[in-house]
């Protein structure tokens, strides 16, 4: 997991700026990313010489945004707007910019949703791939990266950050380390995922390499053994995408963090199958995948043909007695 960044400020607001960011890590938040838009915006109030953060160096800084998305504008000016929020608590004449302003969210990218059969194919793929000195276990751990980001729905970052000793074969658990929010949780997994992480790591004894409880469970042999990067763990399953002609809705390959939506989708595809109570569910999916409540959760759950052909059936298994049919005037039904 990536430690939380030291922020450093020198303008004239560098004390409320450190305050305001220890305050956020202290309710439990990394706050990386809004530091880093925090740590710009000081910069150019240290560089052009302004005393405080006013309508003109909001504008200046701003421009100097323009090469990003709108979106991405958006977010990072919405990150100062909540700034400028906790100084009035405490200065109500400070300035505050008007999110009216602010250019609009860019549209956000259809998740593609993989069906069990795309996952054969590409594990299938992944198992004729090709070792190398540098890569001697990549059949085997790309194999192993696209079962755990498919049947566990943990983000990319968590897989990276696995070691051997998150993995308990006896409760056979995931132990995922404080992730978002400072928060680690237990994740039970499967017996036949159990059984691809023992195969990978008999694997990896096999041609004795290194082995510890501290050692990345994506373990990348090049420059003396570190963890696979996230580029890395791309290029190993992007390649596998096209070889397998699986596309999104775009025409593009289906980017990695779509396994998490594809996770979260087929486990309520299931329960829906199964005829349990997915609104009883909901709570367990969204502390699985390390969710604070099952709202931040609804963001994954998109209404795909499959699913929605199984709550139709849910529905009239439950409901279709209480409906009557409308009759006209001739006794016909409307």
């Amino acid at each position: 997991m990536m430690e939380p960044i030291k922020p450093s400020f020198s303008s004239g607001l560098a004390a409320v700026l450190q305050k305001y960011v220890g305050m956020k890590r202290a309710l439990g938040r990394q706050f990386n990313s809004a530091t880093h838009v925090l740590q710009s915006l000081d910069r150019l109030l240290a560089k052009d010489g302004y005393a405080d953060l006013n309508a003109a160096a909001f504008a200046a800084w701003g421009k100097a945004q323009d090469h990003l998305a709108s979106g991405v504008r958006r977010v990072r000016m919405l990150e100062v707007h909540a700034f400028c929020v906790y100084r009035r608590r405490t200065e109500p004449e400070c300035f505050l910019p008007d999110p009216r302003t602010f250019p609009p969210y860019h549209q956000r990218l259809r998740p593609h949703i993989f069906t069990e059969s795309e996952i054969t194919r590409l594990l299938n793929a992944a198992s004729r791939m090709k070792s190398n000195p540098s890569t001697p276990l990549r059949p085997e751990l790309t194999r192993l990266a696209i079962v755990l980001l498919f049947t566990t729905g943990i983000r990319r970052g968590e897989l990276l950050s696995l070691t051997e000793g998150d993995y308990n074969r006896q409760e056979s658990t995931l132990h995922i380390r404080r992730t978002k929010f400072y928060k680690s949780r237990l994740l039970p997994v499967h017996e036949g995922i159990a059984n691809e992480i023992d195969r990978y790591l008999a694997a990896r004894a096999k041609l004795k390499l290194p082995s510890s409880p501290d050692t990345p469970l994506m373990w990348n042999a090049t420059r003396g053994g570190r963890v696979y990067t996230g580029t890395g763990i791309s290029c190993c399953i992007k390649p596998l995408l096209h070889q397998c002609g699986i596309k999104a809705a775009s025409g593009q390959s289906p980017r990695i963090h779509d396994f998490r939506h594809s996770f979260a989708v087929n486990a309520l595809l299931r329960w829906y199958r199964a005829g349990v109570d997915v609104d009883a569910k909901l709570p367990l999916l969204a502390t699985y995948l390390g969710h604070g409540s099952a709202m931040s959760t609804h963001h994954y759950l998109h209404f795909i043909e499959p699913m929605r052909a199984a709550a139709g059936k849910r529905f009239a298994r439950l409901y279709a007695s209480l409906i009557v049919p409308m009759r006209g005037k001739k006794g016909c039904p409307r």
